[in-house]
């Protein structure tokens, strides 16, 4: 569990990966690029050596110049598309909870640390 949450866990994994989902066919590393921009060539290129090392995507080199590269979302990675699906939904469904909670946050807005202040708290006993 632990490896697949650190596998999605990058800014970029999901959304690359629902694209080539989406696409279901080859596709070459510029056209994904520009699908999933701003990615940079390095991030995108880090991300699809993860997946396809896990078995997700599979990757097609041609001996043609100038070279072409294909990725394209295998059988196992296609079997994660309900799963992306239904956080998708979920994410839908609670955005306005999420943000109505962001909204009440302060502190370190990079983790979303709710700070309560001292005010807002019941004192304690009589």
């Amino acid at each position: 569990m632990v490896s697949f949450v650190n596998l999605i866990a990058g800014k970029w994994a999901i959304p690359i990966l629902y694209r080539l989902i989406i696409l279901g066919e080859p596709v070459r590393f510029s056209e994904l690029q520009r699908a999933v921009r701003p990615i940079t060539q390095k991030e995108l290129t880090r991300q699809l050596r993860q997946f396809e090392a896990r078995g997700l995507v599979n990757r097609k080199v041609f001996a043609e110049v100038p070279p072409r590269v294909e990725y394209q979302i295998t059988e196992l990675g296609k079997s994660l598309r309900p799963t992306l699906d239904s956080l998708a939904e979920w994410m839908t469904a609670n955005a306005n909870l999420m943000n109505t909670h962001a909204d009440r946050t302060s502190g370190d807005k990079r983790t979303g640390t709710e700070v309560i202040p001292l005010m807002d708290r019941q004192p304690a006993g009589p």
